[in-house]
Parts: structure tokens; sequence; C-alpha cells
């Protein structure tokens, strides 16, 4: 999820990219509350592994369609790639819509672009300001106050936050190795050579850990969340918002994922019924708040 940066005179964006940029961001801020939908029925693993396996056969005929090599010198990144958003992020976020709300999660992995951000800082080179790091901190300790407060002032955190926080570490890693590639390939390529090599290992996965029992109890949201997250999460959004990235610039385009919050928690109290109590709206804005001021901060290169 990666593009060259605008130069900072350029004009606005073309509408045609913040439309697609914005388009991304919806499909991917449904994909806590499907998710959660889909764990009603189908076992985690199962909800991992087989969205990875349908997106992975439409990556491979998309990658036929457009005759594309495999780009061999980039192997190993492409299969980090694939390790960290094809399962390490699906698979605990998957794990954490178990035992925590669409909501709550929206919340959480509402730090998802400061991480992100840290992750390129200490990858690539980057040497940011103070002020970017006490808002990464800042921002990590909004989001354990809320995971406590939520659940009940516990003295822990729940194994859902647990698992939400290996899903950000994973997804913040897997995007920073796919935004270098996509200095070398298109960003929807990333993706799909990534679906393509994780296919063996998705295919026998989703085989050994199909369950007819749950098939025969799913009804149609079930299946209907399951085809969200195979098609919208997993596939055609990466479409959608790196194509926006690369038509209008990353440091403009890539502003839209901070609205991914909100309409999470939108999309979670118009399909679950979930409460979106004042608490969860302050938490929101307050993360929202120190990414935005983190993600100012001046960086420079080593």
């Amino acid at each position: 999820m990666s593009a060259t940066p605008a130069p900072s005179g350029q004009a606005a964006p073309p509408l045609l990219a913040v439309v697609l940029g914005l388009t991304g961001v919806l499909m991917f801020a449904g994909t806590l509350p499907a998710t959660r939908i889909g764990v009603e029925v189908f076992d985690p693993a199962f909800l991992t592994f087989a969205r990875a396996a349908t997106a992975g056969l439409l990556a491979a005929a998309t990658l036929l369609a457009m005759r594309r090599r495999l780009p061999r010198a980039h192997t190993g990144a492409l299969v980090f790639a694939g390790v960290t958003l094809v399962y390490g992020f699906p698979g605990f976020m998957t794990l954490a819509m178990v035992t925590v709300p669409s909501t709550h999660g929206g919340v959480v992995l509402g730090i998802l672009p400061l991480t992100t951000a840290i992750f390129a800082a200490l990858l690539a080179g980057e040497r940011p300001a103070p002020l970017f790091w006490i808002c990464g901190f800042v921002g990590a300790a909004l989001v354990v106050v809320y995971t406590l407060r939520a659940g009940g002032g516990k003295a822990g955190l729940e194994i859902g936050d647990l698992w939400l926080l290996l899903a950000a570490v994973t997804a913040s890693a897997g995007y920073v190795v796919s935004g270098k590639l996509s200095a070398h390939m298109p960003g929807w390529e990333v993706i799909c050579w990534a679906l393509v090599l994780m296919l063996p290992v998705s295919l026998i996965s989703t085989w050994l850990f199909a369950n007819p029992a749950e098939f025969a109890i799913a009804q149609t949201r079930h299946w209907l969340a399951f085809g969200y997250v195979s098609l919208f999460s997993m596939f055609l959004g990466f479409f959608a918002w790196n194509t926006g990235l690369r038509m209008g610039g990353l440091a403009r385009i890539g502003q839209l994922q901070l609205l991914q919050t909100f309409f999470t928690l939108a999309i979670a109290a118009v399909l679950l019924g979930e409460t979106i109590t004042l608490e969860t709206l302050l938490f929101a804005i307050a993360v929202l708040g120190m990414v935005l001021l983190g993600r100012r901060a001046r960086v420079g290169q080593k």
C-alpha cells in the first residue's frame, strides 16, 4: 500500500483518485464487522485460509490475464508480504473478533497508520522528530486505557486485545515491505503475487479446516460475510486503494485512511446493532488526533 508521494506544491488530487481511495477505505472498514458475522458460524482458521484461497484464485486469474511473470528477485519480500498480510493480519484479526466487538477492534486498530509509520522509521532508515515518538507512545497509551476500560476495568487485557495487537504489528510490517515492493511493480500486482505464493498453503489448509457441520447451519448472512472478506477485504480493496494512491499521491490520498475507524463504527452499528458509546467515540477521536499530529512531525533521513 504505497505510492510515490506527491510534491508539496502539487495541486489537489484528481476526483477519481479520491473516489478510488475512499472506496478502498470503505471496503477495509467493513472487514471487522463482516468477520464478526463470519465467526458466528465458521472456525477462525477456516475463515482465514478460505478467504485467502478464494482471493488467491482470483489473483492467479488476474495475473494470467495480464500476462505477468513472477519477479523472482523479489520473491522473498513477496512471501513476507503474504505471511503478514494474507495470514498474519487476517488471522489475528479473526481470532480477536471471536471475543471482542468490531467497534472495539475499530478503535484499537485506529492506531494502524501510526504503527505503520513507526515500522517505516525502523526499517526504512528514517529519523523521526521527538514529537513523532511522543505521539506514538501517547496513542498506544490511549489504546491500552480504552481496552482496560472497555473490559470493565479488569486487571489485564482481554485475549482479543492481544490478538488485535499482533494484527497491528503484522499489518504494519507487511505494509512497509509491500510499500517498498511498489517501487518495482504496481501495488495491485504486489498483493496478487503475495496471494498466489500463499495459494498452495491456503488451499490445503482450507480443506483441512473445512467443517460440513458449519456449512449446514450457515445462513445467507454468514456466506455473504465470507464473500465480503474474500472479494473486497482481501482483493478488490487493495486494487481501489493502491490505484488511488498512485494517481493522487500518498501524502494526500493516504489521509483518507484516517476515516476508517469511524466508518467501521458506523458499519458495525448498522449491521450488528453494536452500541457506539460516547466514550468509544471520544477515544477514537483522541487516537485520531495522535495519528494526525504524529504524521505531521518532521521526518529526516539517517
